[in-house]
């Protein structure tokens, strides 16, 4: 048996991210599709378990711990578990990163 997730196109004003937590349909991972315009991003926060960020297109700048360091196009990032970590879109046009959460739920506290 499978599940699926079907695309759907944001309604005016809403967000163009997608928020899948694996649990809902049978799976072991979670994940955000992101879909930035320039100088969004999430707050400061933290998960219990590892996440794994591959930038799509756009440029990011991600902060983990204490370092900085800039996310380009076709790179695969992680952030380890329980480090507070964020990610800025700091390019011209749109950012699309997907975050993949290690856990079939997302457990994120914001700092």
């Amino acid at each position: 048996m499978y599940s699926v997730l079907r695309h759907r196109e944001p309604q005016a004003g809403e967000s163009r991210t997608v928020r899948f937590e694996g649990r809902n349909y049978g799976g072991g991972v979670s994940f955000f599709l992101v879909d930035n315009e320039p100088g969004q991003g999430p707050g400061l926060h933290v998960h219990p378990y590892s996440e794994t960020w591959i930038v799509r297109t756009g440029e990011a700048e991600f902060t983990v711990g204490d370092e900085k360091i800039r996310g380009y196009p076709g790179d695969i990032l992680v952030g380890p578990a329980g480090i507070p970590h964020r990610f800025e879109n700091v390019g011209t046009g749109r950012l699309e990163i997907t975050c993949i959460h290690a856990s079939d739920t997302i457990e994120q506290e914001f700092i």
